[in-house]
């Protein structure tokens, strides 16, 4: 076995001890081999300097979004923190601050534009199951047919962010667009939305892909990723007049703080005030 085989196990040894997702382990194992491949050296063989010069490559030249630059600094920190032990003298990378960004919205009729673009029935209840049920992409892609719950009309969401399942709404409508996509498509009994390989879920990326195809056609240009959805989600049910502790339930946030940043978004819809005064047996003077 080679030193950068060994390497690599040690750190992926050290985050499935850590108790970190298979997504979160990938991203960091990917991110660690662009380093390496940035410098075409083995990544313990590289200085603080060439670590910060790199993660600087990928803020200016590159312009990577705030997400994956995030997931670069956490895995360059996880990696010689943690698996080369460097303490503060050899690795002092400055910690990122966090992203006070408020998620791109749609409108309810953009939302409608874009599903109502979609023809092909299996896209379009993918679609639909992640702005009609809150899920991320990363959840909807390993979605069961066992977890579609319509006895209950509820959908199970297995080992969710955090390694924590939960419920989340069933709506009508979506019942019957997953029992049409049911009927043409004869899903796997695996998993609700299989890839070209059945015996495996579809792909993060393919979802993206159809969600970008759906985007474009109904000539959408804010909101680039599938995870719009979700936010749409959040954003129109607290414009329908749903509490934020339903919402949060529903989308899986361990702090009401993360579902209450849909409210500087959203738009409530208006409603005629009532007075208490109203509900006052009062004669009017104009009458005595």
């Amino acid at each position: 076995m080679s030193a950068g085989s060994v390497l690599r196990q040690r750190f992926n040894d050290y985050m499935v001890l850590r108790g970190l997702s298979p997504n979160t382990q990938e991203a960091y194992i990917l991110a660690v081999l662009g380093l390496a491949r940035y410098y075409n050296q083995s990544p313990a063989k590289l200085n603080n300097d060439q670590i910060q010069a790199y993660l600087l490559y990928l803020i200016k030249d590159r312009c990577q979004a705030w997400s994956t630059l995030n997931v670069a600094f956490s895995a360059m920190r996880c990696f010689y923190t943690q698996v080369l032990k460097w303490d503060e003298t050899r690795f002092h990378i400055p910690r990122r601050s966090r992203q006070k960004k408020r998620p791109r919205i749609l409108s309810i009729q953009e939302t409608s534009r874009l599903l109502g673009v979609v023809r092909n029935p299996k896209h379009r209840a993918l679609l639909m199951t992640v702005y009609g049920a809150g899920l991320r992409v990363s959840e909807v892609v390993r979605l069961k047919p066992h977890h579609i719950e319509s006895d209950r009309m509820l959908i199970r969401v297995e080992q969710a962010k955090g390694r924590v399942d939960r419920y989340t709404i069933l709506q009508d409508r979506l019942l019957e667009e997953l029992r049409i996509y049911w009927r043409v498509y004869r899903p796997s009994r695996e998993w609700l939305f299989p890839g070209r390989d059945r015996s495996q879920p579809l792909s993060r990326a393919t979802a993206q892909r159809i969600y970008n195809k759906a985007r474009d056609k109904a000539g959408i240009t804010r909101g680039r990723g599938i995870h719009t959805l979700r936010h749409c989600f959040a954003s129109h049910m607290l414009e329908a007049g749903e509490d934020l502790d339903t919402i949060q339930r529903w989308m899986g946030h361990k702090s009401i703080v993360t579902t209450s940043g849909y409210l500087h978004v959203c738009k409530p819809r208006q409603k005629t005030a009532k007075s208490p005064l109203d509900e006052l047996n009062l004669p009017s003077l104009l009458k005595q």
